[in-house]
């Protein structure tokens, strides 16, 4: 197996075409419609170009793939020299990314794409964890731990939009067709607990987010604190 990443990028004499072009061109179909709809043949289309022309530059959708995962991770914060407060961030960071391009937390749900700007960020958020333990399987773990929390938050927070635009019914709109069946729940007395959250408040996505991130992050610092 050969990584996109150690071969030599194909250049043309004429430079009509280059991977850069072609990665932007994927970036924006991937974003406006999905993953579903990029296929070889019609990111040629959008460069108005023929489908083989592509293969000179990229080898396989696969490839294409990767070279999108890579282009897309930008730079974070400067870190401060607080692990928390740069976790945090970082966190957070991801989140923005992974919702401004929503087919890419369910790609690198699995296999990382190893370029260079996915490893630029990885290396930050261990630098960012090192102030937290001078163990690098800890730090590995501890940012592990929190890429696997965004993801899955990330991935809610889009099937949430996925269903509204399916049924083409909002949250709110949802919450108050169902609310007469609640009232009969509520009313019933069964289900006390239930009753009671229902009536607290119902915070946002950025809330939820924000919150079970925070508790992550003093889970992370009580082990720390277990193991000295």
């Amino acid at each position: 197996m050969s990584l996109i990443w150690d071969r030599e990028p194909y250049r043309s004499k004429r430079q009509a075409l280059s991977v850069e072009r072609i990665v932007d061109a994927s970036v924006a179909i991937a974003d406006a419609e999905g993953l579903g709809a990029l296929s070889m043949r019609r990111v040629a289309a959008e460069l108005s170009t023929g489908t083989t022309s592509l293969y000179r530059y990229v080898d396989s959708r696969d490839d294409l793939l990767d070279l999108m995962a890579d282009a897309v991770h930008d730079d974070h914060a400067p870190l401060t020299g607080d692990w928390r407060a740069d976790l945090e961030a970082y966190a957070h960071h991801e989140r923005d990314l992974w919702l401004r391009h929503p087919w890419l937390a369910p790609l690198l749900a699995t296999r990382p794409s190893l370029g260079p700007n996915w490893l630029r960020g990885l290396e930050h958020a261990l630098t960012a964890a090192a102030p937290l333990t001078s163990d690098i399987a800890d730090a590995a773990s501890a940012v592990g731990l929190i890429r696997d929390y965004v993801r899955g938050a990330v991935i809610r927070e889009l099937a949430e939009k996925e269903t509204q635009r399916r049924t083409g019914q909002t949250e709110d709109q949802w919450r108050a067709a169902v609310a007469p069946y609640m009232r009969k729940i509520i009313e019933s007395g069964a289900y006390p607990r239930v009753s009671r959250m229902t009536k607290s408040a119902d915070p946002s996505p950025a809330e939820q987010f924000s919150y079970g991130l925070r508790r992550i992050l003093t889970g992370i610092a009580d082990s720390q604190q277990t193991a000295k």
